[in-house]
């Protein structure tokens, strides 16, 4: 499954790495816009098995942040 971002912003952080097991609502990446930050989260359980973004990329509404393996 793809997680998109919902807002353009930057990559402030990112917190799960690629082989990672996430729970529904775990953050994977902390996104900043306009002095806010935003975590975008895991919207189901599984293994994450692509980061496309790394910390301070720019990115857009729509973009792919992640991919996780439902498990």
């Amino acid at each position: 499954m793809e997680v998109r971002a919902e807002l353009t912003a930057t990559v402030w952080k990112v917190v799960a790495e690629v082989g990672a097991t996430v729970a529904e609502g775990d953050e994977l990446v902390i996104l900043e816009s306009m002095k806010m930050e935003i975590p975008v989260v895991a919207p189901v359980p599984g293994t994450v098995s692509e980061m496309r973004v790394a910390e301070e990329d720019r990115i857009s509404e729509g973009d792919v942040v992640a991919v996780i393996d439902v498990s």
